[in-house]
């Protein structure tokens, strides 16, 4: 592939070479291709000297560094690493390398940041999956203020008085955007309601257990969620909870990362729906949730699956398991 600033492909420098050896100066023919003349002669001596070779695309990064970091160096780095689990900074200092070199042949090696790791062993923990669909769902709630109607701030500006309005006026609540997300497949539900209530709750789960059911997700084993009363006292949500059949899992206590995937999920969900365009009301936004669901499942690309969206892989497993 052609570099994307070349003015010539290999086509192009083909009919160089062809105009040149019908007996035309490469002056003439770089000036009617509208390339230099360095460039004309530079294909032209390639072509002298390789033959057809010549023309093909070469690599652009360089053929020698000579101020690369010699690999002794880089396994003295290597090893200060994995032996006493140091970062750049530290190591820098005992090997004589700045520290952004230090960085740089960690990233080249592969080497995970220490805060992704397991410190005895040296093993990636930053980013643990469940090995099947139903394995785990995370299920949180998004706390979200409701627009008045003609819209919030967002729509009409800092300045404007639905944003004095909004500040100083009379409070119109707030929405709760309760989620569930597989672990393995990072298939979504949510709903919009005005509570996070017990009996709001477990309702909650056994429409998003429908609906995992419904798109390929059988059986959901195990449920995680934080330390709200709603989810740890309440009989309501053990009673759903039996009735699909799942345990009760919770996140440790002040550490929401235990429960990432949905925290994750509740940003995305407030970047790509809630503040992704200025809504007239908020039944206008809710509105947008159902679409906004579907394309998240069916057709937005996830980083964390390989750039496909969940129901690719509810369809993979479902292959895999039958």
């Amino acid at each position: 592939m052609a570099h994307r600033n070349a003015r010539l492909t290999v086509h192009g420098r083909t009919v160089l070479i062809e105009r040149v050896l019908s007996g035309r100066p490469v002056a003439h023919v770089a000036a009617e291709l509208g390339i230099s003349r360095a460039t004309g002669y530079k294909w032209w001596a390639r072509y002298r000297a390789e033959g057809p070779t010549g023309l093909i695309d070469r690599p652009s990064h360089a053929h020698h560094i000579p101020s690369r970091t010699t690999p002794e160096a880089e396994a003295r780095v290597l090893a200060l690493r994995r032996e006493r689990k140091l970062g750049p900074h530290r190591i820098a200092p005992l090997t004589g390398l700045p520290a952004s070199t230090v960085h740089a042949v960690l990233v080249r090696h592969g080497l995970s940041r220490l805060a992704w790791m397991d410190r005895p062993t040296g093993q990636l923990i930053r980013r643990y999956e469940r090995d099947r669909p139903g394995e785990l769902v995370h299920v949180d709630v998004k706390k979200l203020g409701r627009l008045r109607d003609g819209g919030g701030w967002r729509a009409h500006g800092r300045d404007s008085i639905e944003h004095r309005r909004a500040r100083y006026g009379t409070r119109v609540g707030y929405d709760y955007i309760h989620a569930a997300i597989d672990d393995h497949t990072r298939l979504a539900y949510a709903e919009i309601h005005p509570d996070e209530q017990a009996t709001t709750c477990a309702a909650f789960l056994r429409r998003a257990t429908t609906f995992f059911h419904d798109h390929g997700i059988t059986h959901i084993e195990r449920v995680m969620t934080d330390n709200a009363l709603a989810y740890r006292r309440s009989r309501a949500w053990r009673e759903a909870l039996a009735e699909i059949g799942a345990q009760a899992r919770f996140t440790r206590r002040y550490r929401p990362q235990t429960n990432g995937k949905a925290e994750r999920f509740n940003r995305t969900l407030a970047e790509e729906w809630a503040y992704q365009r200025p809504f007239t009301s908020n039944d206008d936004r809710a509105a947008a949730l159902p679409t906004w669901l579907h394309t998240y499942n069916h057709h937005r690309c996830h980083t964390a699956i390989g750039g496909n969206p969940p129901i690719t892989r509810v369809n993979n497993a479902a292959g895999s398991y039958s």
